[in-house]
């Protein structure tokens, strides 16, 4: 079985043509996506790439968050990890170094860092 047959197998989802290429995405990539990222693969428009996408956090199948650029991305849920934006270039990084955060009384979900990366801090000590 493919890994996009195993995730829609653990859901109410039914695999349409439009799903199954989101989702193909979403598998193949290292990073979370944007509709921006996925528009060129994909073929549909932006009202169904949506509807789809809200189906798949419902279903707990993708997690998502809005970055510098005000653009939401998207990504696979496999284990819970950490991002790390940069404020100047916006790029995205999965940070999976283990982050001990607690907060009494909360279940956190989600740590979002942002900052400026080891690349655009080179270049502003050039």
């Amino acid at each position: 079985m493919d890994k996009i047959t195993n995730l829609t197998n653990i859901t109410n989802i039914k695999l349409t043509s439009a799903r199954k290429s989101i989702l193909e995405l979403l598998i193949s990539s290292n990073k979370p996506l944007s509709y921006e990222d996925m528009k060129d693969s994909i073929s549909m428009d932006k009202a169904t790439f949506y509807r789809n996408i809200t189906i798949f956090e419902e279903e707990n199948l993708i997690s998502s968050f809005e970055s510098n650029d005000k653009k939401r991305y998207f990504e696979i849920k496999k284990t819970q990890h950490s991002h790390f934006i940069c404020s100047s270039c916006s790029k995205i990084e999965c940070i999976h170094e283990k982050l001990d955060f607690f907060l009494p009384e909360y279940k956190i979900e989600n740590i979002i860092i942002k900052g400026i990366c080891k690349n655009c801090l080179l270049k502003e000590n050039i």
